[in-house]
C-alpha cells in the first residue's frame, strides 16, 4: 500500500500529471488567444497528453509548440471548417427551436439536425487527437474521425460525460475549476484514447498504403 504513494507510485506521478495538465492549460488558453489558432493549439494539446498517458513526458513546452508549429496549417483549416459548420447548426437550431410546428416537416427537420450535431460532436473530439498523432488529408481525418468516434461509442460517451462534467463543475459548482478546464479533460480523454490509436496505429501498419502515417 505505501508503494502506492512514493515519489515513483502510480498515485504522485498521476498527482503529477495533473499539474501538468494545469500548466498545458494555460498554455491550450493562451495560444487559442487569436482563435484562429484554436485547432493548432488543441492538436499540440493533445499531442503532448498522449505522450504523458503513455509516460512519455520529455520537455512539456517544447513537445507543445513543437506540434503546434507541425500542426499549424492543417489544424487551422479543419478549426475553420468545424467553426463554420458550428455556426450553421447553431443557427438552424436556432430556427428550429423558434418555429416549432407538430407537424412531419418540423418533425424530420429536427431528426435530421439532432443526427448532425451528434456528427459534428463525434468529429470535434476525435479530430484533433487524431490530428497530434497521425498524418493525413483533411477529408480523411474527418472521415476517421466520424467512423472511430462511432465504432468506439463506448469511449466517445466517456469523453463525452468528462466534457460535460467538467463544463457543469465550473458553470454551476466551482468556477475556479476553470484553472483545470481543457487541460485536465484532454489528460483523462488521452488515457481512454491510448488503446484507440494504438489500435488504429496497428491498420496503419497493416494497411500502409490507405491508413495515415504516424507523426
Amino acid at each position: 500500500m505505501s508503494n502506492l504513494f512514493n515519489l515513483d507510485g502510480p498515485v504522485l506521478q498521476f498527482m503529477n500529471k495533473i499539474v501538468y495538465s494545469v500548466y498545458l492549460n494555460i498554455l491550450w488558453f493562451i495560444c487559442c488567444i487569436p482563435v484562429v489558432t484554436a485547432g493548432a493549439s488543441t492538436a499540440a494539446l493533445f499531442y503532448v497528453t498522449l505522450k504523458l498517458s503513455r509516460n512519455e513526458e520529455g520537455n512539456i513546452t517544447k513537445a507543445f509548440f513543437h506540434s503546434f508549429r507541425a500542426n499549424l496549417k492543417e489544424a487551422t483549416k479543419i478549426w475553420l471548417i468545424l467553426l463554420s459548420l458550428g455556426v450553421i447548426l447553431g443557427v438552424d437550431g436556432y430556427v428550429l427551436y423558434h418555429m416549432r410546428f407538430e407537424n412531419v416537416f418540423w418533425t424530420l427537420c429536427t431528426a435530421v439536425f439532432c443526427v448532425a450535431a451528434i456528427a459534428y460532436a463525434i468529429v470535434l473530439m476525435y479530430i484533433f487527437p487524431l490530428l497530434a498523432r497521425f498524418d493525413n488529408t483533411i477529408g480523411a481525418m474527418f472521415k476517421n474521425a466520424l467512423f472511430i468516434g462511432v465504432r468506439f461509442l463506448f469511449c466517445t460517451i466517456l469523453m463525452a460525460v468528462i466534457y460535460f462534467v467538467m463544463l457543469l463543475v465550473i458553470v454551476r459548482f466551482f468556477t475556479p475549476a476553470v484553472i483545470f478546464g481543457e487541460g485536465l479533460c484532454a489528460l483523462l480523454c488521452s488515457y481512454l484514447l491510448s488503446n484507440v490509436l494504438a489500435l488504429c496505429q496497428e491498420k496503419t501498419e497493416d494497411h500502409a498504403d490507405t491508413a495515415p502515417e504516424l507523426q
